[in-house]
């Protein structure tokens, strides 16, 4: 995994996603999950284009069934982007780079 990605876990979730002070991006996700894993390079290429900008990390669903039960995670990948601990957009399957930056860039204020 990139360096610029967190490994969210049942355990550091509120704190790392929940009390950030910065807007986070969880990628749900498994290793059995063909898309979940055809995502992940463009997931590290989004990590590294906003460090700084937002935190960006996965979550094995299979490793934390709390997390995954308590936002009803039922299809993977799910990207959910949180900001302030509210969720602000949750997208389902796996989606180009292009459609994933737009979202992102929607929900940022712009870089200085």
């Amino acid at each position: 995994m990139s360096n610029n990605l967190v490994t969210f876990t049942d355990s550091n979730f509120e704190t790392e996603v929940l009390h950030s002070k910065e807007p986070v991006l969880v990628d749900f996700w498994a290793t059995w999950c063909q898309p979940c894993l055809a995502l992940t390079p463009i997931i590290e290429e989004i990590a590294h284009d906003y460090q700084n900008r937002l935190k960006i990390g996965k979550l094995n669903v299979d490793e934390n069934p709390q997390t995954q039960s308590r936002y009803m995670i039922f299809s993977i990948p799910t990207l959910i982007l949180f900001k302030n601990g509210e969720i602000q957009e949750q997208v389902i399957g796996f989606k180009p780079k292009a459609e994933l930056v737009r979202l992102i860039e929607s929900l940022l204020p712009p870089a200085k």
